[in-house]
């Protein structure tokens, strides 16, 4: 039995068994004689559907494009067997491409109208499936601009505004309009231009990743393949001189590569073939880079293996193993090691030894992963800067004295403030004695005693004379014994016999030092 293609009107969308102004189109599809429905097929005998995200051609239930099929299936490209529904369909067609190239209906006097325009996109879309070269194409496009200032121009009917469900010609002719314009576009090349753009995309993944040995090698296998394809392909002087992995080699060999396809000069349809075989080689070529083993597909513990970090174990002491290599690499001043464990690692028990190991270290080397770790308020990290002394760190902590709202955050700031010892912080700290939270207070009167800044002394006299706690008061007479010139230890010495305790034992240290110093022999 023979089936016959059989073309319906489309609507706006084209397409199948869609209702378009209240009554249901007929499916578009393959009819046999006795007036039974077969869903349309591709000229392969399959199902046509619309391809997957990095397919080159959206397939749907418009006619397959003839451009496609002569490139696709030459030797079937008049498709025996296969019509467009009666003798007439080539006398059609060519009336279709006439009225394609008759220009806009404005220019030849006559009246633009919501079916003029619907007749003259439907004209297109035929058109645009027997479409074989890219002249074909440009044409359609000529009309499908045409078509388009008619459209801006027409006056059709506007749609009532009081009925949501009211239809809007305009609108549905914008939208068919925009649906071709993006078929069009699908259907045309492919080009030279897109084989070199997938190629500049390859050495992009190249440079921009970071690969195992493995991976390496693999990368090496992928580019050599695709050269030596090319190469085959356009009949060139192509090859990739490396047998280990060399980056710079490998992207200069993906250079030659482009640059010799763009020499080509390839013509998209005089030369379509040759193309498309070229971007089945690219295909290849992005396929071996997505499958090459990367870095980041290890898991945590093979890429610390992979780094060393558990060479420095004879055997394993403790459990985790990754606790006995990080007291290993402690001890013999690993910053770099700790480093690394504490970004990979994610378990919360082992980024506090990290955190320890580095805070005990007080090496410099880890300023940098410190102070991001502190910008984002990470509060061992800002302990850690202290014990750095690390003054490049005190415009962030500055800015945290200030926050009420966390006073875990105030204190740990206060501390690596006082233990950083720069008198930007004097001042801040020094506000901070006046603050309403005295759990806080303290720990600002410390801070400025280990700041040692002299500019204090002033503030913490208040304090200790004038505050109402006894731990806020003896923490000022502390600080003031820390800064421990003359003027500093009378101010504290002056309470030995404060009703407290705490400033009392304070006031009699101060008093011990202040007697030492006057009892020194001078020079």
């Amino acid at each position: 039995m023979r089936y016959q293609v059989t073309r319906w009107p489309l609507g706006p969308r084209g397409t199948s068994g869609e209702v378009l102004d209240g009554a249901e189109r007929a499916p578009t599809g393959l009819q046999a004689p006795d007036g039974g429905f077969r869903p349309r097929t591709s000229l392969d005998g399959g199902f046509r559907h619309r391809a997957s995200s990095t397919g080159r051609r959206r397939l749907g239930s418009v006619p397959w494009p003839a451009r496609k099929r002569k490139l696709l299936y030459p030797e079937r490209a008049d498709c025996p067997g296969m019509t467009d529904g009666d003798d007439a369909s080539d006398a059609d067609a060519t009336d279709g491409e006439a009225d394609a190239e008759s220009g806009s209906d404005a220019d030849a006097g006559g009246e633009v109208t919501e079916e003029s325009l619907r007749e003259r996109l439907d004209e297109a879309e035929e058109a645009l499936a027997d479409a074989e070269t890219e002249s074909d194409l440009d044409e359609v496009e000529a009309t499908l601009d045409a078509v388009a200032d008619d459209l801006e121009a027409a006056d059709l009917p506007e749609p009532d505004e009081d009925d949501e469900d009211a239809d809007d010609p305009r609108e549905e002719l914008e939208a068919r309009l925009s649906d071709l314009r993006d078929d069009l576009e699908e259907q045309r090349g492919p080009y030279a231009a897109d084989v070199v753009d997938e190629v500049e995309d390859a050495k992009s993944t190249i440079s921009g990743t970071r690969w195992t040995e493995q991976g390496e090698g693999e990368v090496v296998e992928t580019v050599a393949s695709f050269v030596e394809t090319v190469a085959d392909v356009l009949d060139a002087d192509l090859s990739v001189a490396v047998e280990a992995f060399d980056e710079e080699a490998l992207l200069d060999a993906l250079d030659d590569t482009a640059a010799t396809v763009t020499d080509a000069g390839l013509d998209a349809d005089e030369d379509a073939e040759t193309i498309a075989d070229l971007l089945e080689a690219t295909d290849g070529l992005t396929t071996g880079l997505e499958d090459a083993q990367e870095w980041d597909d290890l898991e945590v513990r093979e890429q610390l293996a992979a780094e060393g970090f558990f060479d420095v174990l004879g055997h394993y002491k403790d459990f985790p193993p990754e606790w006995s290599a990080l007291k290993e690499h402690e001890q013999r001043g690993n910053v770099e090691m700790i480093l690394m464990a504490m970004e990979k690692l994610g378990s919360d028990f082992m980024e506090e030894h990290c955190m320890e190991a580095l805070t005990r270290m007080n090496d410099e080397r880890a300023f940098d992963a410190m102070h991001q770790k502190a910008q984002r308020r990470d509060k061992p990290a800002i302990k850690a800067l202290g014990k750095m002394a690390a003054e490049d760190a005190v415009e962030t902590l500055v800015e945290y004295v200030d926050t009420d709202s966390d006073p875990g955050l105030q204190k740990v700031t206060f501390k690596a403030l006082g233990e950083i010892g720069s008198e930007e912080a004097t001042q801040p700290l020094a506000n901070k004695l006046e603050m309403d939270n005295d759990n806080v207070r303290p720990h600002a009167a410390r801070a400025l005693g280990l700041l040692g800044d002299t500019r204090a002394i002033g503030p913490l006299s208040d304090a200790l004379a004038d505050d109402e706690s006894a731990n806020v008061r003896s923490a000022a007479a502390w600080a003031l014994r820390q800064i421990g010139t003359e003027e500093a230890l009378e101010a504290a010495a002056d309470y030995v016999d404060d009703r407290s305790y705490l400033v009392q034992h304070e006031a009699e240290l101060a008093a011990e030092a202040l007697d030492a110093g006057r009892e020194a022999p001078t020079a």
